[in-house]
């Protein structure tokens, strides 16, 4: 299975168009994604505090701010075949 973590924050405009974005292009790819307030952790809030939205795929960073769909169903037809 494709692993997407999106690094978000609530009310991040950005972070839904992203979201909405991921959930429409991994469709039928049979991946699971999996949302992470950066707020919820200092941790995380420093690393990535500045940067949301952040995609991540099977542990690799995808996209920073925006992610084109056609890009990101060619990275998961890639990953599909590994």
């Amino acid at each position: 299975m494709i692993e997407l973590v999106l690094y978000t924050r609530s009310e991040c405009c950005l972070c839904e168009e992203m979201k909405g974005v991921v959930e429409e292009a991994s469709r039928g790819f049979g991946a699971r994604l999996s949302l992470v307030d950066v707020d919820s952790d200092p941790e995380l809030a420093r690393e990535y505090g500045d940067e949301v939205p952040v995609l991540f795929v099977d542990g690799s960073k995808f996209a920073k701010y925006r992610a084109d769909a056609r890009r990101l169903r060619r990275r998961l037809e890639a990953a599909q075949r590994s």
